[in-house]
């Protein structure tokens, strides 16, 4: 906005230019000259400032707060966190077993998190970190090596963003945004108080509403943080943590930074482990095809010939086989053969009919063929 010096100068070149015709105002003195001509403008530019600027500061707050609240019941209710810190804890006594102090231990400090890469097998092939997630992805997690694989633990970035805060700021932010509400509501009320009734609108009822909402979103935000700080100081307690020395509780950063460090490294493992699975899967999975091949049994049928070569070859092999019903039907004829050298049908009886009939019948299908 311009001020007021420039404001009388602008004012001044407006009436010399009216009276001796000079040149008129440029576009940015005549753009100042018409912000000066709104009322109260200063004080309606600040409420529409924090308005913008609340409701992203607000936002942050929320963003923030819940990454946080959503580590603080992760950790404390997630069955796979829980399967996890169990095989430390079991692996931890398996290798102390002959120590009756330390080889049967009830629970560890977070502090050995970050350590668990540091402890190598005797011939430094491999270490216990990824000894756990070799046996985890094998052993606890029946999606492994698939798209629908869960990483078990918290995300590294979420725990390295939790490490990062502090509930001193998150305080100290929401009391500052309170304050400003408290001015913004003042301006507005001066504005009203002030400006005319046809520049009322809408930035009386626009701003009225605005101010309502942010006192809630206000209210909100403080009583999510102390829910939220409520929860992160029951986590702390889950883990047996201790503060620092100087600090009067455990703080975001000791709990978050132990979890980060070794979130960091498990999933750098899971990540290469779980390609090995991968591929362990598809080789089982094309043994399994491959021995299901050579169990299958085929059974081929014969084709069926047409061509003439196995038309006649079919008609030789069923006069061989009616040869002997033939014979029979010789035989027959010959019997009923008179002296002078011919036969009569007459001489049949039933039954002998009925064969000579059903001989003469193949005998012409036979010839037909």
């Amino acid at each position: 906005r311009a001020q007021q010096e420039e404001l009388d100068k602008i004012e001044k070149q407006m009436q010399k230019s009216t009276k001796d015709h000079a040149k008129p105002l440029d576009k940015p003195e005549q753009f100042l000259y018409e912000l000066a001509q709104i009322v109260n403008f200063s004080e309606r530019v600040f409420c529409i400032l924090f308005q913008s600027t609340f409701l992203e500061n607000i936002a942050a707050i929320n963003r923030k707060l819940e990454i946080m609240d959503k580590l603080c019941k992760t950790l404390q209710t997630s069955d796979s966190v829980k399967q996890v810190l169990g095989l430390i804890l079991a692996f931890g006594n398996y290798m102390n077993g002959g120590n009756r102090s330390r080889g049967q231990a009830d629970g560890f400090g977070l502090e050995i998190l970050p350590k668990l890469r540091d402890v190598k097998s005797s011939d430094n092939s491999i270490n216990l970190l990824f000894y756990l997630v070799s046996y985890y992805l094998r052993n606890f997690d029946k999606d492994a090596g698939t798209e629908q694989s869960i990483f078990p633990i918290p995300e590294p970035q979420d725990l390295f963003q939790a490490s990062q805060m502090k509930f001193e700021d998150f305080e100290k932010d929401l009391r500052k945004l309170k304050k400003d509400l408290k001015a913004c509501e003042s301006e507005m009320e001066k504005v009203c108080r002030l400006s005319p009734e046809e520049h009322l609108q809408p930035f009386k009822d626009k701003m009225e509403e605005f101010i309502n909402q942010a006192k809630i979103d206000q209210e909100s935000k403080e009583a999510f943080l102390s829910g939220t700080h409520k929860s992160f100081l029951e986590t702390a307690a889950y883990f047996s943590m201790k503060p620092k020395s100087g600090d009067k509780e455990v703080t975001p950063n000791h709990l978050f930074t132990l979890w980060y460090e070794f979130c960091s490294d498990f999933k750098e493992y899971w990540r290469k482990e779980s390609n090995v699975v991968l591929k362990e899967k598809i080789k089982e999975a094309e043994a399994r095809v491959h021995s299901q091949k050579k169990e299958r049994t085929y059974s081929v049928k014969e084709k069926v010939k047409t061509g003439i070569k196995e038309k006649l070859t079919l008609k030789d092999k069923r006069v061989t086989e009616s040869y002997p019903a033939l014979h029979s039907l010789a035989e027959m004829l010959i019997r009923q053969t008179t002296s002078s050298g011919k036969y009569f049908i007459a001489n049949f009886g039933p039954e002998e009919m009925l064969d000579f009939l059903g001989l003469l019948s193949v005998a012409n299908e036979l010839m037909i063929c």
